[in-house]
């Protein structure tokens, strides 16, 4: 489904202003999550925007920073630590919580994750927090740091390059993280924790998820990111840890969105209003849900196809299926059908047609769809002729020609 976008700043805990997206998806958000990204990275690297994307498709509204002094946020890095971050995760709750909803859920990825893990026992309304590669200590600051530890101890400050980007890095940031208490977060924590890991994470080994989960209370769990990098440089990795922390977290999470249970199938298609938004509606086909909507710019959501789309995607599919059903039965050699269906208002003059009964149509427009086939395969012109001749005979395509009866009815006694 299509994403919201909002850009927006907010005050970090040193009072600079810090730079924040906030991903929503089409409809309302079932839950506000927020996102920590590593260390020396930003809110833009690739595994926090897979992230994103796969959350919001999910149904989450997903707020993610830049720490002060990374990326597009103000301040200099230098004079953070780990502390520090933890405030900044602390603000962007507030922010969230006074412009739309607390979050429910808090994400962390490496030092972010480390972050999550303190800030979750200060934000009362988080309900579950899940950690990508967290160290439990320095220990995986100081390898990526090398032989400048010693110049950093001497000099209070040292240059280094990490991921190809220049840094200052203070000695409090590693004295603070030396002293964070995260595995003594971990065990005070009171919501459920999900912590996925790379058994071959070279940055930060897989015994620091060993003991976070170790010292952590139920409801834990662990899920290895096998064959994984540190940085989930893989979109495939990205979007499966997102997967499974979306699906992990529904069992914690209070559905906030205030959208109504879709209905059962009582009828042969049912359509049901949400009871949000001026035009989102439940569909219910046998088995089958999803929704409809309009776009955006009528009102909607755009949070699923609207009517219209409905209409050009049963003419598509009813005329693949009858191109295959043919092809099949005179063997002809089509490898692939591929239809493409567009829907527009226009001047039955302009058209060459009236309606079935040959009148002009009030207003004088009519609809019109435009079919465009891709047929693939060893095909003759004349097999190419035929298969052209018989998608009008597709059965969507004659109800569609002809005049059709539309029975209303109010259902009996009252609707409760």
């Amino acid at each position: 489904m299509p994403t919201r976008v909002e850009r927006v700043t907010f005050p970090g805990s040193g009072g600079e202003l810090l730079a924040a997206r906030l991903d929503l998806p089409a409809g309302p958000p079932k839950a506000f999550a927020l996102f920590a990204h590593c260390f020396t990275c930003s809110k833009d690297l690739l595994a926090a925007t897979r992230i994103a994307a796969v959350l919001t498709d999910l149904g989450y509204g997903l707020l993610r920073f830049d720490f002060t002094g990374l990326g597009d946020s103000e301040g200099e890095f230098a004079n953070t630590n780990f502390s520090s971050n933890v405030d900044d995760l602390i603000a962007a709750a507030v922010w969230l919580r006074n412009h739309h909803r607390a979050p429910q859920l808090l994400v962390g990825h490496s030092l972010g994750g480390a972050a999550v893990i303190c800030a979750a026992v200060t934000l009362p309304e988080v309900r579950a927090v899940a950690t990508l590669g967290a160290p439990a200590d320095a220990g995986h600051v100081a390898q990526l740091l090398g032989g400048v530890l010693d110049d950093l101890t001497e000099h209070g400050e040292v240059d280094v390059e990490l991921h190809g980007r220049s840094f200052t890095i203070g000695r409090q940031f590693i004295d603070d993280l030396r002293a964070g208490a995260v595995v003594e977060a971990a065990a005070t924590l009171r919501g459920p924790l999900l912590v996925m890991h790379s058994p071959v994470d070279n940055t930060v080994g897989v015994e620091h998820a060993a003991r976070i989960f170790g010292a952590a209370r139920h409801p834990k769990s662990f899920v290895s990111l096998d064959r994984a990098d540190h940085l989930l440089s893989s979109v495939a990795d990205a979007e499966y840890a997102a997967s499974v922390i979306g699906a992990w977290a529904a069992r914690y999470l209070v559905d906030e969105s205030g959208v109504a249970a879709a209905p059962v199938a009582s009828a042969q298609v049912v359509v049901a209003e949400t009871t949000q938004g001026a035009f989102l509606n439940h569909v219910v086909v046998g088995r089958h849900r999803f929704l409809t909507d309009e776009p955006e710019s009528v009102g909607g959501y755009d949070a699923g196809p609207s009517p219209y789309d409905f209409l050009a995607t049963a003419l598509g599919s009813c005329t693949s299926m009858t191109l295959r059903m043919y092809a099949e039965r005179k063997q002809l050699p089509l490898d692939k059908v591929t239809v493409e269906v567009s829907h527009d208002k226009v001047h039955a003059t302009d058209a060459a047609t009236g309606t079935a009964d040959g009148s002009l149509p009030k207003g004088g427009k009519i609809d019109q769809f435009t079919r465009v086939l891709h047929l693939s395969g060893d095909l003759d012109d004349g097999q190419r002729a035929s298969l052209l001749r018989i998608a009008d005979r597709c059965p969507v395509h004659r109800t569609l020609e002809q005049t059709s009866r539309i029975v209303t009815q109010l259902a009996p006694g009252l609707d409760v």
